[in-house]
């Protein structure tokens, strides 16, 4: 299982509400901030509201001069990932307005986009070269004619790991159109950054696609010859690599340890080692970073429920989830809270109103509590109750957050919002294993989920009980992704919940090792199935569904990946063996997370239902 953050879908309905689920997913949401090179304009994706199957994004643009924001792109379909060129004179950005994900570019005088790309695989990931006159571009291989041809026939079966097409590295002349691979075979590439003189890229790549382990290393790749020298072979998973100024160094996230996940920033001139620039002395997990003009990096740390961005003063009221720094030196985020919508803001001042409606809905802030565990380990934890509830015994909802090695931040929940103002109490715990307190917190549960971390939940509900917050005969769980897991493992362990929502979740470990996309991420908790089947049996829910009484309802994508539609169907048909009732909902083409309008309003009002009939 990979680390998602999803939200979980839980509306308990009354007849005060505020935030309906109509209005919860018009919520729109920013990210990709890009500065033009003279730091006049800054261009970035905004996702609009799900529309029947699809979401869409599309290309605006602030501009510094006037403080105007304007809509760039406006096709039928989407637009993301805007890049300018060196010149600043054209906004590159990715479309999948015709056949596949392509590049487009747009003239800064105005003008149809057009073009450089043509082939029939899409585009993953893009950069201008320094002088403009190319592009780099991840990709697939375009399938050929005879390929084609036999999926037009159904005479389409492929060989696991053989007929699989590596991610090349290509790039396009922007003038002539010409495109040319940069990788050949075996080589598989998933991120690069161009070296200043533009006759070297330096990239991520590994030569075992097909090796489910961290194989991958970083390159130079001369691109005059093809030729490739190492200069990394990093631990564990790693990601983000972005040249320096001047081109004498890199710097990427990574692994202090072998994982589970990327943890913090490390420098690496081109011919000398990676030095660990923020673990040791501020040991809470990397969100981002950005190189400044002085070769300096400007850090985004997620701390607990809060963010801090070094080297520039916090913005009053809200957290800052991304960000990005002109060579001027002018600032720009996007940035939130629990009950503030995110927007955009530059230089600390707000510019957008993307989201002024969904902010009119009457969101609460939450209380910031923190709570001794069984073992005395100190568990934070986000509270949120409706207004005027001061001494009132009130129905509580738990909700997980995903991961284990996620975190509940402070950022807009619209599911916790309408649960708050249809009456209930709702805790978001950062229970063991979740990431902004260090990395020691996040091993806390290594080969042992069910174990500590449950019993962080369970102290969690039981302090709310103490303060005489929440009533002890109406609480309920829900989450999403490993949130689903403590919800379907809470329900074998207790019966102290009147109702559980798991959606996405995992009931079999050693079967979810073996059926999910990537196990890498579960094998550092747990090593392998083949060799340690006692320890994943341990942690599964299915071990001890016979226990289980509690009315669950299961949420699934069918298409999903991550953890597989297989779980859910594992963790039904044993509630249903042992009479419990239950439901379960399968959401077809849907993969980790919900894309498809229909669905997700059906999932909020399903789980609506569900809590209000069993906690209500």
């Amino acid at each position: 299982m990979r680390i998602r953050r999803f939200a979980f879908l839980l509306l308990p309905l009354l007849a005060s509400a505020q935030l309906k689920p109509e209005l919860a997913i018009r919520t729109r949401s920013l990210s990709e901030l890009e500065f033009s090179p003279d730091g006049k304009r800054l261009a970035f994706t905004l996702r609009e509201p799900p529309s029947g199957r699809t979401q869409a994004s599309h290309i605006w643009v602030f501009d510094r001069d006037t403080n105007e924001l304007r809509k760039w792109t406006n096709s039928a379909k989407s637009e993301s990932s805007p890049h300018w060129s060196p010149d600043g004179r054209t906004l590159a950005f990715r479309s999948d307005r015709e056949e596949g994900s392509q590049i487009w570019l747009l003239s800064t005088q105005g003008g149809e986009a057009w073009k450089p790309t043509k082939a029939k695989n899409s585009v993953r990931a893009f950069r201008w070269s320094p002088d403009g006159s190319r592009i780099a571009f991840i990709a697939n291989d375009p399938k050929t004619d005879a390929e084609e041809k036999k999926e037009k026939d159904f005479d389409d079966a492929r060989v696991i790991d053989r007929d699989e097409k590596p991610a090349r590295l290509w790039t396009v002349d922007v003038a002539s159109g010409a495109v040319r691979a940069e990788t050949k075979d075996p080589w598989a590439v998933r991120d690069f950054d161009w070296l200043p003189d533009g006759k070297r890229v330096l990239i991520v790549a590994t030569d075992q696609p097909a090796v489910e382990k961290y194989t991958e290393r970083i390159f130079t790749l001369a691109l005059d010859t093809g030729a490739m020298s190492e200069v990394l072979a990093p631990r564990g998973p790693f990601g983000r690599i972005r040249v320096a100024p001047g081109g004498a160094k890199f710097a990427f996230i990574g692994s202090r340890v072998d994982g589970p996940s990327e943890h913090d920033l490390f420098v690496c001139p081109l011919d000398g080692k990676p030095v660990n620039v923020t673990g040791p002395t501020k040991d809470r997990p990397v969100a981002g970073f950005e190189w400044l003009g002085n070769g300096e990096p400007a850090v985004l740390f997620n701390e607990g429920f809060r963010s801090e961005l070094a080297n520039f003063p916090r913005i009053e009221g809200v957290d800052v989830t991304s960000f990005a720094v002109s060579k001027t030196g002018t600032f720009a985020a996007v940035a939130g809270a629990a009950s503030i919508p995110e927007e955009l803001y530059v230089d600390g001042k707000r510019v957008s109103h993307f989201n002024d409606e969904v902010a009119a809905a009457g969101l609460v802030k939450p209380e910031i509590i923190e709570y001794k565990s069984f073992d005395g380990t100190p568990i934070e934890a986000a509270l949120f109750r409706p207004a005027g509830s001061a001494g009132k015994l009130l129905p509580l909802i738990v909700h997980v957050h995903g991961g284990p090695t996620g975190a509940w931040t402070n950022r807009f929940e619209p599911l916790t919002q309408m649960l708050v103002a249809r009456g209930f109490a709702v805790l978001l715990p950062n229970i063991r294993g979740s990431s902004g307190y260090g990395h020691k917190f996040i091993e806390a549960n290594r080969a042992d989920w069910g174990g500590g971390d449950f019993k962080d939940v369970m102290a969690g509900v039981d302090e709310m009980i103490r303060r005489k917050i929440a009533d002890p005969e109406r609480l309920g769980i829900g989450g999403w992704s490993y949130g689903g897991y403590m919800s379907a493992w809470a329900v074998t362990q207790t019966n102290r919940f009147k109702a559980a929502v798991a959606g996405a979740g995992l009931s079999d470990l050693a079967a979810e090792f073996g059926t999910e996309n990537g196990p890498m991420y579960d094998e550092w908790f747990f090593g392998v199935p083949y060799e340690n089947l006692a320890v994943f049996q341990k942690c599964s829910p299915i071990t001890y569904v016979r226990n289980a009484k509690t009315p669950t309802l299961i949420l699934q994508g069918e298409a999903d990946t991550t953890d597989p539609i297989s779980q859910s169907q594992i963790f039904y048909r044993a509630l249903k063996h042992y009479n419990v009732t239950s439901e379960f909902v399968v959401y077809p083409r849907e993969p980790h997370g919900l894309r498809e309008e229909k669905h997700i309003l059906d999932r909020y009002r399903r789980t609506l239902d569900w809590f209000t009939k069993y906690v209500q």
